[in-house]
C-alpha cells in the first residue's frame, strides 16, 4: 500500500476545485493546499483529506456500508472527478444522478450507473479523473483495474470474505468501518494487525472510519455536509 492521507488547514467538506500533489506517497504530512478528497475529521477536529485521484493508477478498498461509499464517490465528484459505478444494486446509487448534473460544456452525465459487466471507461486525464466504484459484493470480480493515471478504482465490499484477501492487499488505501469479531480476526490475518488495533475495528461507532495503508493507521470520524445530509441521510454504518 502506497497512499498519504494528509490533514489539510481547511473547513471540514468538500474542496471546490481539484488538484493533486503527485508528491503525496508514504507519509502523513500536514498541507495547505486545495483540492483531493476530504474523508472526515482527526481526534482533534482537524480536516483529514485524501488525493485519490492522482497521477497513478490507484485502488481503494472500503469495508463498510453503503453510506460510506456513496460519499467517497460522491466526493470525487466534487473536486471534478467523472464517477461510474459498476453495481448489481443500481436503484442504490440513483442518488448520485440526482446530485451530478452535467459536467459545463459536455454531454454526458458525471456519473453513469452500470450493470456488473465490462464497458468502456472515459478516458481519464489531470483535467477529468476517473473514480470507478466496483459494488460487486464481497468478493468482488476485477472488471475495471486501474491501467492508466488518473484512474482510481474503489472496491465496496459489505463485509470481509477470506476470497477477497488478494483484491484487499492489492489496495492503495483500505477504509474500514466497524467489523464483528470474526471479520476484525480475518482483517488482523490480512494486514497483519497487532492486537491492538483488531481490537479497535470491533469498537468503532457508526461514524468512525480507520484508514489503513503502507506505514498508516488512522482513526476517524466521517463529517457529512448539509447537501450530502439532505440526499444520504445521517452518518451510519450499514445501508
Amino acid at each position: 500500500m502506497s497512499m498519504r492521507l494528509r490533514d489539510v488547514v481547511q473547513n471540514a467538506g468538500v474542496s471546490p476545485e481539484f488538484s493533486v500533489d503527485p508528491a503525496m506517497l508514504d507519509a502523513i504530512s500536514p498541507s495547505g493546499d486545495r483540492g483531493g478528497i476530504v474523508l472526515g475529521s482527526g481526534l482533534k477536529g482537524e480536516p483529514l483529506t485524501v488525493s485519490a485521484l492522482r497521477s497513478a493508477p490507484t485502488r481503494i478498498v472500503l469495508v463498510g456500508g453503503l453510506y460510506l461509499a456513496r460519499q467517497v464517490a460522491m466526493r470525487a465528484m466534487a473536486v471534478g472527478a467523472w464517477v461510474v459505478v459498476a453495481t448489481g444494486r443500481p436503484a442504490a446509487w440513483q442518488v448520485l444522478s440526482q446530485a451530478a448534473g452535467t459536467r459545463d460544456g459536455r454531454s454526458s452525465p458525471l456519473v453513469q450507473i452500470r450493470r456488473l459487466s465490462p464497458v468502456e471507461l472515459p478516458r481519464p486525464s489531470e483535467d477529468a479523473p476517473l473514480l470507478v466504484v466496483t459494488d460487486g459484493g464481497p468478493t468482488p470480480q476485477d472488471l475495471f483495474p486501474p491501467r492508466s493515471p488518473w484512474q482510481t478504482t474503489v472496491y465496496v465490499l459489505p463485509y470481509l470474505h477470506p476470497q477477497a484477501g488478494a483484491t484487499a492487499n492489492a489496495a492503495d488505501l483500505v477504509l474500514m468501518q466497524r467489523l464483528p469479531a470474526g471479520q476484525a480476526e480475518l482483517a488482523a490475518r490480512i494486514w497483519r494487525l497487532p492486537p491492538q488495533m483488531m481490537r479497535q475495528l470491533t469498537t468503532l461507532k457508526d461514524d468512525q472510519v480507520v484508514a489503513l495503508g503502507r506505514n498508516l493507521w488512522r482513526p476517524l470520524r466521517l463529517v457529512t455536509t448539509q447537501k450530502e445530509q439532505q440526499l444520504l441521510g445521517p452518518v451510519r454504518r450499514g445501508d
